[in-house]
């Protein structure tokens, strides 16, 4: 295995130009710019149930990562009730001192690595850290023995694929649990789909379509550790859209082609961007499990589009903003169920809360989670298969297929 830390860049890579760099730590010197979709609360229809406890097992958790989108406290850890969260670390102390004083962390680690190390207490741990850590980090905390949840993608580019085999065989050698907290999954849009497609109402889904927009302005972009973030390939960050197909059906992406355009943002031109990519936005055609095709968007350099939303349409009937068909879903529960008292929906969507409630009643219940390591592995290798379609001009190229 290729040693890999945070502090060690993948691949080595490094900005091409000087100039550029200077720039680039300039720009994300101002003002932050806004998150897209921290905002966006509502969870739709939620049952009004009333939560019922399920354990009075309190889990012990770590967090690590608390950077730009200070993702480690925006899921809720800390107010669910059956959660104890015990330890939190950031590779900058500032940072992991605001995290634990947010969560309610006694013990704070330099890093993830020292927690594993150290820490004899925590069971579980949520990784938020830069997303090319996060594969490498999952993986060694299921090897410590601990239940793992981490913030999207589950792999990076196409140079962490070695682990996206590795982190199926690790999930299963350890019966342990991993979730993706992919956010999609529990927009209440997609959350309905799933509920009527699992009692049939649509038969075989004969075309999807999911859309993640999020558009970055070069002259102040997403702040990220060692710059991740600058001249992304758009579908090495699928998730948020390929979760219309894959967290609705359960299934998975056969076949890619994919077209991107050279985009003229900057950040974007293949000098300037470790990732030598020209492309703000790319659009893939894919060949589900079921036979039927899905056309997935992920796109940075578009203003004014945002957003994550898809629909889908099969041989029973369709879900674009609500259920047309031939099925009758009357009995179908298309609302969420109830969260614990104190925790909130969340940013997303209405996600956050969910998810990480999901987590904690799948390590409760030893059941699957929403987004187990099949689903994650399926929506997150396809973008990596598509943005390699791309720059060959769209050739179509078959996708690795990962089961439980």
């Amino acid at each position: 295995m290729n040693p890999f830390t945070r502090r060690a860049f993948f691949r080595g890579a490094a900005i091409g130009a000087a100039g550029f760099a200077a720039a680039a730590t300039r720009a994300q010197a101002q003002t932050a710019p806004k998150i897209a979709g921290f905002d966006e609360t509502d969870a739709g229809k939620v049952s009004k149930k009333a939560w019922q406890p399920i354990s009075d097992r309190k889990i012990k958790v770590g967090i690590v990562g608390y950077g730009v989108c200070q993702f480690g406290a925006q899921f809720g850890f800390q107010n669910h009730p059956n959660v104890e969260v015990v330890a939190a670390s950031d590779l900058f102390p500032d940072r992991c001192a605001a995290l634990a004083k947010k969560v309610g962390a006694k013990k704070t680690y330099a890093s993830c690595e020292e927690m594993y190390e150290k820490d004899k207490e925590i069971e579980a741990v949520f990784i938020a850290t830069d997303a090319p850590s996060h594969a490498r980090l999952v993986i060694a905390g299921l090897h410590r023995g601990l239940h793992v949840a981490s913030a999207v993608p589950a792999v990076f580019g196409d140079d962490q694929l070695e682990l996206a085999d590795e982190l199926l065989a690790t999930v299963k050698k350890t019966g342990l649990t991993y979730a993706l907290f992919e956010t999609s999954a529990f927009h209440a849009d997609n959350y309905a789909m799933h509920q009527i497609y699992k009692a049939g109402g649509f038969g075989k889904l004969i075309y999807s379509e999911g859309e993640y927009h999020h558009y970055s302005s070069p002259k102040n972009p997403i702040g990220s550790y060692k710059n991740w973030r600058v001249g992304l390939p758009p579908q090495w960050y699928p998730t948020h859209a390929n979760a219309y197909y894959t967290c609705v059906s359960g299934g998975s992406f056969l076949s890619v082609t994919c077209l991107g355009m050279p985009s003229i943002d900057p950040l974007r031109q293949p000098a300037n961007n470790a990732y030598k990519n020209p492309f703000g936005t790319e659009i893939a055609l894919l060949r589900t499990s079921e036979g039927g095709m899905a056309r997935m968007v992920k796109s940075g350099d578009m203003p004014g589009a945002h957003g994550e939303r898809g629909r889908v349409y099969g041989q029973k009937g369709s879900f674009e903003e609500r259920y047309s068909g031939q099925a009758d879903i009357s009995k179908v529960a298309q609302e969420k169920p109830p969260l614990p008292p104190g925790v909130s929906a969340g940013g997303h969507g209405g996600a956050h809360g969910y998810l990480m409630d999901d987590f904690v009643n799948a390590i409760l219940l030893k059941r699957s989670p929403r987004v187990n390591v099949a689903c994650a592995l399926n929506m997150t290798v396809a973008g990596i298969y598509a943005h390699t379609s791309a720059m060959k001009d769209g050739e179509t190229l078959k996708i690795p297929q990962y089961a439980l």
